[in-house]
Parts: C-alpha cells; structure tokens; sequence
C-alpha cells in the first residue's frame, strides 16, 4: 500500500471511536482523528488520505464529494448503517465507493428501544430521582402491564426483527409493517398488517425502517390522527421518520400519552456534544424536553461494547475488501 492508501480520515471523532478503532487497527492504517464534523468547510483538513470514515451527521453532499474527488479519496466509509446523509449518485458521478456497516448489534439498539419503553411506562427515571431526595411516594408513578398489550413495530430489518422477539418475550401481541413480510417472523407470532392497521391498533409504535422519500414523516398528522388515545411511540432509527411539530401537537393535546426519542430531526447541531453550559437555540428540542411524559437520549441505542467492536471491525475489513479486490462480499455492505 501506498502511504495514501493506507491513511483514513476519520470524521466526528468521539473519545470511544479512538479506543476502538486504535484497538482493532490490525491492518496497519494511519488513522487521523478528527473531531470536527465533515462538510464542505472541513474537507480541507484532509491531508493525503484516500478513504474517509464519516458518522451519522456528517454532511457528504454533492460538494463535499466533488472535492473528496479533488483530494484522490477513494473510499467513504460510514460506520453505521444509515446512510441517508449521503449523496449516493454523486459518489457515483465522481467514481468514489461508498460502504457501510448493514449490521453490527441489532439487539443494542432493540434493547434500547425497550428500555425507553420500560422506563416511560414504569417512570424508573423519575423514582431514581424521588428516592435519592428521600422522597418515598408513589403517587405519579402508575404504570400499566405492558403483557397484553400491543406492540407495532414499522421496519422489520435486523433491529425490528430483534425487537419483535423482544417483545414477543413479554407477553405482547406484535404486529409489524414491512414492504416485504417475514416468514420466520411470522412463525414466531408477528402478524404482518397495513400500515393504517399499525397505526389504528397499536398501544405501542416502535420505528425501525431507514430514512427515505418513502418514509420521511411517516409520523404526521394524518397518521397521528388514526392513532389510539394514549399511545406511546418509540424513535430508535432515524429523526426525520417522526415530523417534529406534529408530535408536539399531539402531546400538547393528549393524543400521544409518551414519547421515547433516540434520534431528532435536527440532531447535528446537538446530539455527541456538551452543551451543559450553552443556551440551546432549539425551541422544538426545548419543548420536547419539558413535556414530564417524553424521554430523549441522544443517539445513544448503539452504545455497547459488542456494537462498537463490530462497528471498528467491519469498517476495517469493508476498507480493506475495497483496496484489495473493489468488491465487498458482506451483504449490503457495498452501496456504491
């Protein structure tokens, strides 16, 4: 390999991507880490690298690829799995590859997507606080059995096939949304229904479809209006699925009873960094965040150990397919 070759640009760098890629860095990359988002202002700090390892809010539109191009990168690597933040026709246009990881822990992120449902329900957050001020009551606290209840989950890829088991696991019914039904679900429980169906008889709707034209929104208005009074809907996937001004709405009037949120429209400018000590400019994230019944982590349903082991792994090896033979044999790796 060639010093170009062998040197990745690693965008939106945390402190826990440094272990993990240093730490399973068998391959001998030079691996520059570089906190900053990518986007067309940061692109200049590449220096000499022919691949660029981007995240899930780093910007890599027409403009950014063009001059990606410009500075012989060859390979964008993105070590998640959605890659809507990518302009895949451009990368084409401009010869540029573009892999990512299809699959590192569904079940980190189903997990995630029930304890949001877990703690929302039973209020656990909310005691954690009361008993640590020496307050020991119980009024405010109520929850309902989540046995019985019914479960819809829209996307039923590897983290929606996990969750179902899930949920299955607690008793619930289990209906799903999929352009393509599941036969092995199936065998397990799911039913398989409209999305109308989801939306009309679920006391519990759990997102895990990609972020496309088709699926933009797909928490509207309209939707939101067929919904059972009360319900609880849970976002582990992408932000732009739910229409923020929409869900507010519907807290402001009753309608959604809870909201777990993982992910946000608008998560860029938030979302991995300390801003304890800045004035958010946000109102919508603002108001979500005073509603006593909505429960926002951020973007953290990924955040274990095992899912960033894979995630270093087959960044690398999808790296390393590419300079070796241009091809990826890991399904759904290859977009590009």
């Amino acid at each position: 390999m060639s010093s170009a070759t062998n040197k990745i640009a690693i965008f939106s760098t945390q402190p826990y991507d440094k272990i993990f890629f240093n730490k399973y860095n068998d391959f001998g990359y030079q691996l520059d880490f570089y906190e900053t988002q990518l986007n067309p202002q940061t692109v200049i700090l590449i220096e000499n690298a022919a691949i660029v390892c981007v995240f899930v809010n780093d910007i890599v539109n027409e403009a950014v690829i063009k001059q990606l191009a410009e500075r012989d990168v060859r390979i964008i690597a993105l070590r998640c799995a959605g890659f809507n933040n990518v302009d895949l026709e451009a990368a084409k246009k401009y010869n540029l590859k573009v892999c990512r990881v299809p699959a590192y822990s569904p079940q980190a992120v189903a997990e995630h997507a029930m304890a949001m449902i877990l703690t929302l329900n039973r209020k656990t957050h909310k005691a954690y606080n009361r008993v640590r001020e020496q307050n020991f009551s119980l009024n405010g606290l109520l929850g309902f059995d989540l046995f019985g209840k019914t479960i819809g989950i829209i996307g039923t890829g590897n983290i929606g096939k996990a969750f179902a088991k899930i949920a299955l696991g607690f008793g619930c019914k289990v209906l799903a949304y999929d352009i393509v039904t599941n036969s092995e679900m199936e065998k397990d429980g799911v039913e398989f229904v409209s999305l109308e169906t989801i939306f009309k008889s679920s006391d519990i709707i759990s997102l895990h479809c990609p972020l496309n034209e088709q699926t933009k929104h797909v928490i509207n208005e309209k939707s939101i209006a067929l919904m059972k009074d009360h319900v609880m809907i849970i976002n582990t996937s992408r932000g732009g699925l739910i229409e923020t001004a929409c869900i507010i709405q519907g807290l402001k009037e009753g309608k959604i009873g809870y909201l777990g949120i993982d992910v946000y429209e608008q998560e860029e400018k938030l979302f991995f960094r300390d801003l304890s000590a800045d004035i958010i400019q946000d109102d919508a994230i603002q108001r979500l965040m005073s509603f006593p019944n909505v429960l926002v982590t951020a973007h953290q349903a990924f955040f274990t150990n095992e899912a960033l082991t894979q995630i270093a792994l087959v960044t690398f090896n999808n790296i390393k397919s590419l300079l070796v033979q241009n091809d990826i044999e890991n399904k759904g790796a290859l977009l590009v």
